[in-house]
Parts: structure tokens; sequence; C-alpha cells
């Protein structure tokens, strides 16, 4: 998705803390629907909440919808997902482990991606 804008996530909060997990799908799911170019990148425990079956399971806050509803709709509507490697060697994860559809970017990707950014948001 190409948009006027780019706007980059950065995810460090993973399963440890569910109640930081849904905010950069929400919103970059909403900046996407204004024709903005998204991307969320996971690392340090980020990577954690892109496991197979966990976000099925995880919720915010008690009784609040599952967090892949937020991950659907990001996924959806053309939010790219990216994951640190270095990250997933710190949470004992492999990229097979992961949901379909997120990219495994170095550092230097990042750091190019984060310059060109017109704003980089950390959770």
């Amino acid at each position: 998705m190409e948009g006027d804008a780019l706007i980059l996530y950065v995810q460090t909060h993973g399963v440890d803390e569910p109640s930081k997990s849904a905010t950069p799908f929400y919103l970059s799911t909403a900046a996407a629907a204004m024709d903005m170019d998204v991307a969320i990148y996971f690392t340090m425990h980020g990577p954690t909440l892109l496991k197979k079956g966990t976000a099925e399971t995880l919720t915010a806050k008690e009784g609040g919808a599952p967090l892949q509803s937020f991950i659907k709709q990001a996924q959806d509507i053309g939010v790219r997902f990216l994951v640190c490697q270095p990250s997933l060697d710190l949470v004992d994860l492999q990229i097979e482990d992961l949901i379909d559809g997120v990219e495994m970017i170095g550092g230097a990707a990042f750091n190019d991606m984060a310059a060109r950014a017109d704003a980089v948001i950390s959770f």
C-alpha cells in the first residue's frame, strides 16, 4: 500500500504485557485506512504476539476482543508486519512459528525505514 505518508510502529511488548498488545494494531489499521503506508516492527518481546495460536486467546483486557481480531483487521487493510531476527532468538522462536504474512528484516533495513518514515511510534 503506497500512501502519502509512512508511519512505522514499533512493538516491543509481547504476551508478558497483554494490555499493551492491541494499540499498535488498532492505530496502524486506522492509519492504513487513511491511505498511509504503514508497518509494525516487532522487536524485543513483540514477536511473541505473532506466534501461531497465541492471538486467538490473548486479550488486552479481560472480556475484550481477542488480539486476533485486531491482527486480522490490520493485515486485511495492508499493514506490513516486520520482525527482528535477533528478537526471535531472544524469545526462542523461528519465523516458521509465526503467523502467515510476517516479513523478517535486519537492523539496517529497519534503520533505513525509520529514517525515511514520517513518524516512528514505539510501544
